[in-house]
């Protein structure tokens, strides 16, 4: 999952951006408005968290923009103005939800956990795919009630993956998914970690496929052999 993080306090936007990166999220970072609408136009995000008194361009104004190209991203909307009138403003223009600082941080992850579920179209925070499952609470994945050891980078591609079961993920979209504005990975990165992904599932009755030219899918072995 990625995540635009639009906070014009330094000290706020590095403690939150630890917090997710902890988690497991692709974050990427800016500090006013003008950024924060030319990061959204060009970049997909599944959650944008947005500061509203921003330099340049009001958060309002940038959620404005987002919504009139009907960009789909969540939006939490995290501020110190919390008057109903401007609860009901940000909410009437788009956004998903809306935290008034000084807020509980467990509240706020658990928050930001809802509004990834809900705008991957889940109720319930336990996905499944064939025998292995995925706790997005957690962001573990097991099977047959055994949790399935993984590095960091590899839950992160196996969730990209497995949120879109059966579909194909296109090559771009799993490295936009990975990794924010500061980093790099190659496209013979994405090879390796599928290589090791499709070793370690394969006792579970699951495998990634190649989709050659475009990019990966998850499937069951049994299909597979089909």
């Amino acid at each position: 999952m990625r995540i635009l993080l639009v906070e014009d306090n330094q000290v706020l936007s590095e403690g939150l951006s630890a917090l997710l990166r902890g988690s497991g999220y692709a974050v990427d970072v800016v500090s006013d408005g003008n950024s924060a609408d030319a990061a959204i136009a060009a970049e997909n995000f599944d959650l944008v968290i947005l500061d509203l008194n921003l330099p340049e361009k009001d958060g309002i104004d940038v959620l404005r923009s987002m919504r009139a190209r009907q960009d789909k991203a969540a939006v939490l909307i995290l501020t110190a103005r919390g008057t109903p009138e401007e609860k009901v403003r940000g909410l009437d223009l788009g956004a998903d939800d809306y935290m008034i600082k000084p807020f509980d941080i467990a509240e706020f992850e658990a928050r930001v956990r809802v509004l990834l579920r809900r705008n991957a179209g889940l109720r319930s925070s336990l996905v499944s795919f064939g025998n292995v499952s995925f706790d997005l609470t957690s962001r573990t994945f097991s099977a047959g009630g055994h949790p399935i050891d993984l590095p960091a980078r590899e839950v992160a591609l196996l969730e990209v993956l497995f949120m879109r079961a059966g579909k194909v993920v296109a090559k771009e979209a799993i490295v936009q998914s990975l990794t924010g504005f500061d980093d790099e990975l190659s496209g013979n990165a994405i090879e390796q970690y599928v290589s090791r992904l499709r070793k370690r599932l394969a006792p579970h009755g699951l495998t990634v496929k190649t989709a050659r030219g475009i990019g990966y899918y998850l499937e069951r072995l049994a299909e597979a052999a089909e």
